[in-house]
């Protein structure tokens, strides 16, 4: 408690001191985990209890820390969590000083590398939370909702609750409240309670059901929440009250039909995600994670993987509320690893533990609609597997038994999967060999399946290469490593992709004529911090998003958006900038609309329908300055219409923030695109300009990014490139209320300000 720690770093958790760093090949972490820093740190925090919680009960709360944490209270050790993913918590009260001063210490060891295929990020990096209660209260995680009986008329809310009983400090009720999304009470169950019911620990379980007349069911489209409150009384006054939000839906997964939610048919349209927040890293910040989940949610996605551990907590409230469906996922490896150091060094020692509390944690939100225990699990092949998948199962019902478990797997011949051949599994996932999906109700009779991981395709925002019409197949296999372009681009037309994949188009198709195929999850739907597939260092980032790093969509996001939503779309591209002369193939995404013509200055290129499977429609074209101008048509009559112009010498910078108005709380964000424009303000779209910020007021620079992924610059940084003519900065909050103002300045442009208001 003595150590002068005066001298230390002030800073906020969430914390991720990795992402602080330059780049370097000579990490130990390598470039598959972002070839940044790792190593060891200290975190020490002195806080205050004051003597009238000297009869409570005081714990602490971390979301997640990455990684082999360690966590003392005023000297005293409280324990060791390995796992860099899972939610965890230690008492506090035996070792306080009440009244005075105390002292958390927590040290992170993440030195042993390579611990992980992707960036992870190293430190405190979620949330941490004081918790206080009175002797006898509910435990942790302490309170189960479910809805096993659903109709329109009425539903059957199940509430298990766990509870601490201290023999000092007797309970004589048990409230039970639901709350609509308005605040109104729409049902409530007092229930007397025993106290000699406890076990000689103190420990109960008490189990509640109340009915909600007409409900209102949770869904993609309209994610109604409800509101349980549980109390625990005393002569009138309450001991412990524990509120829960939660939905009221049902749904089935079928053999043949797929899945269906509240009984109706819906295609589970679904994306992978990692989760570090790009610029940000893996520090967790509720509006950058939402931020994510709009543009999302924009393309018609509907699914969310959590790839290949468990979430922090915000993503799942944010499911909750924006209406989306979730995979949680617990690991990526079982005993045998694919890092020296990743988990499977700690799988025999820590993985019930493990999976016991994800499931805790995550039971009660609606958006959880499937637990998968493994992605790419090496036990598949051997029958090690079997025995291991049968436990994991158990371990997830006995907490439970509402959802589908399922794993994600490789193996498609039930003959050497000894992970299916545990017959354990709900719902069988299975990654790739799209050519596959028509054989696997034939090898698979009776089972439900859905594509658990697809794709893996790859592109570099707003590059191109020719012609569009042959595939790049990046890299081509296991050994070889003469591919790809010398400056460590990837072509955005939808035509490159790893040896295992296939492209967007042909893997949306398979699933798309496959009724039995419950739906996909996209690999994946941003790009993220390291396995730079298919490059090594200098490449430090994924080429496999839908949305690159920075948050941009790069072209193929307009080929989901055409599928995966009712909304008129037409996208065209490539840009317009190019040599006199050049053969350049036009694409075109396009819905609602029978054809699309193309103009070049005036002149038609012809009409063109979507042919066979394909999703997109293209022209050859010789290019020339000016104009390139798209109609859609539907029986005739235009639909939509989009152009793109020759873009001059870069003039001008023009931003654009996400929103104008954020809270002054020290948290919230605003991210806002900068675009190199040209005097008429036309993106120039090889701009690679280098941007100075500036920033006054009641805010800082979160982060900076360009989705370029072989970028060096810093995240942590006043200024940045651009490139393909964007960059983007992170503006983040101060708590001091006020305007912040941005300025751009560009050496030769034009600069340029905005007024964001911190309220």
């Amino acid at each position: 408690i003595k150590y002068d720690d005066s001298k230390w770093r002030k800073l906020n958790l969430p914390h991720d001191w990795s992402i602080e760093g330059s780049f370097s090949e000579k990490y130990p972490t390598t470039f598959n985990q972002g070839a940044l820093p790792a190593g060891i740190g200290w975190y020490r925090k002195t806080f205050t209890v004051p003597f009238s919680s000297k009869n409570k009960r005081l714990y602490v709360d971390f979301d997640g820390i990455y990684r082999n944490s360690e966590v003392w209270v005023n000297g005293h050790y409280l324990g060791k969590r390995p796992n860099g993913y899972i939610s965890f918590e230690y008492e506090l009260t035996p070792f306080l000083n009440f009244g005075g001063r105390n002292v958390i210490a927590v040290k992170v060891d993440n030195s042993e590398q390579p611990n992980s295929r992707w960036y992870t990020g190293s430190g405190i990096y979620r949330n941490v939370w004081l918790v206080t209660t009175n002797k006898t209260a509910i435990t942790h995680w302490g309170v189960s909702v479910t809805t096993p009986k659903v109709t329109s008329s009425q539903a059957s809310v199940l509430i298990e609750t766990a509870l601490d009983i201290n023999e000092g400090q007797p309970i004589d009720n048990i409230v039970r409240q639901v709350f609509d999304a308005s605040g109104k009470l729409v049902a409530e169950e007092k229930s007397s309670f025993q106290n000699e019911k406890a076990t000689d620990n103190g420990e109960s379980k008490e189990i509640g059901t109340l009915t909600v007349k007409r409900p209102h069911l949770w869904s993609i489209e309209s994610p109604y929440l409800y509101k349980l409150v549980v109390k625990l009384q005393r002569g009138g006054h309450v001991v412990d009250s524990y509120e829960q939000r939660f939905g009221i839906r049902y749904f089935k997964f079928d053999s043949e039909k797929g899945f269906s939610l509240n009984g109706k048919p819906l295609k589970i349209l679904g994306v992978c995600m990692h989760h570090d927040l790009g610029a940000l890293g893996a520090a967790v910040n509720t509006r950058a994670i939402e931020r994510q989940l709009r543009i999302l949610k924009e393309m018609g996605c509907n699914a969310i993987r959590t790839s290949h551990n468990p979430p922090a907590p915000e993503l799942l409230d944010l499911c909750d509320k924006m209406g989306f469906l979730v995979m949680d996922e617990a690991f990526d490896m079982w005993r045998k690893g694919k890092n020296k150091f990743d988990y499977h060094v700690d799988f025999k020692d820590w993985h019930r533990q493990d999976l016991e509390d994800q499931v805790r944690r995550d039971r009660n939100h609606p958006s959880v609609f499937m637990w998968s225990i493994g992605n790419e699990i090496r036990e598949q092949f051997d029958s090690s597997g079997t025995d291991i998948a049968r436990e994991l199962v158990e371990i997830v019902k006995r907490l439970d038994t509402t959802r589908p478990v399922t794993c994600a797997l490789t193996e498609n011949n039930p003959e050497k999967n000894f992970i299916y051949q545990s017959h354990s599994l709900d719902v069988l996932g299975f990654n790739y060999k799209l050519n596959d999906y028509v054989e696997l109700p034939k090898r698979f009779p009776g089972e439900k399946l859905i594509a658990s991981e697809t794709v893996s395709a790859l592109a570099t925002r707003g590059h191109y290469d020719m012609p569009s019409d042959s595939n790049r197949v990046w890299p081509p296999d296991a050994k070889s490593k003469n591919y790809g372009n010398p400056d460590l681009t990837v072509s955005a037309y939808d035509n490159t992709y790893a040896y295992w994949g296939a492209t967007h188009e042909q893997s949306w198709m398979a699933v798309k004529k496959n009724d039995f195929m419950a739906g996909t999850f996209v690999w994946s739907g941003f790009d993220f911090i390291g396995e730079p597939v298919p490059y090594q260092w200098p490449a430090r980032s994924s080429y496999y998003g839908i949305v690159d790093l920075a948050g941009f969509p790069k072209d193929v996001y307009y080929m989901y958006q055409s599928e995966w939503t009712t909304k008129p779309v037409l996208h065209i591209f490539p840009h317009w900038n190019w040599k006199k002369g050049d053969s350049v193939d036009v694409w075109a995404y396009y819905n609602r609309a029978d054809e699309v013509e193309l103009f070049l200055n005036g002149r038609s290129l012809g009409a063109k329908r979507k042919e066979g499977d394909s999703l997109h429609v293209w022209w050859r074209v010789k290019y020339e300055p000016g104009t390139l101008k798209a109609l859609s048509r539907k029986i005739g009559k235009i639909v939509m219409t989009r152009e793109i112009k020759t873009a001059g010498a870069p003039a001008k910078i023009q931003l654009i923030a996400d929103r104008k108005l954020v809270k002054a709380n020290g948290e919230d964000l605003c991210f806002v695109t900068v675009k190199i424009t040209d005097s008429e303000g036309d993106l120039v779209p090889d701009a690679d300009n280098l941007v100075k910020f500036e920033i006054k007021g009641s805010g800082e620079i979160a982060g900076v990014d360009n989705g370029l992924q072989t970028s060096m610059e810093p995240f942590k940084a006043s200024y940045r490139r651009a490139f393909n003519g964007m960059c983007l900065a992170i503006i983040k909050t101060t708590p001091k209320r006020g305007s912040i103002q941005l300025t751009a300045h560009s050496e030769g442009l034009k600069s340029s300000s905005i007024i964001i208001d911190a309220r």
